[in-house]
């Protein structure tokens, strides 16, 4: 379902909304069997929500995504870290 949803968008613009949700979908979707994949297209979606977005929420929920996924990786040094920004921004909110 990611990848569907990932190429009914790609065509957009790259400010399109509905594009860079269905990159997090593909994310998302990513994460739940092939982590080391999901990881890079998790970032690009973070990238874009900073660029184009100023939701505070979109961007701290896709730090919680890659948080996750970077645990997956057995990579928690790094999870902890990015944990602890998301809990200390969503606090001072």
């Amino acid at each position: 379902l990611g990848w569907a949803a990932w190429k009914t968008y790609l065509g957009r613009p790259v400010t399109d909304n509905y594009r860079c949700t269905s990159m997090g979908i593909l994310g998302a979707a990513l994460r739940v069997s092939r982590p080391e994949e999901a990881l890079p297209v998790l970032e690009a979606n973070l990238a874009l929500n900073r660029r184009y977005w100023s939701d505070e929420q979109s961007i701290l929920g896709a730090q919680t995504i890659i948080g996750g996924c970077l645990s997956q990786l057995g990579r928690d040094d790094e999870a902890l870290s990015l944990r602890r920004e998301v809990y200390a921004k969503g606090v001072a909110s």
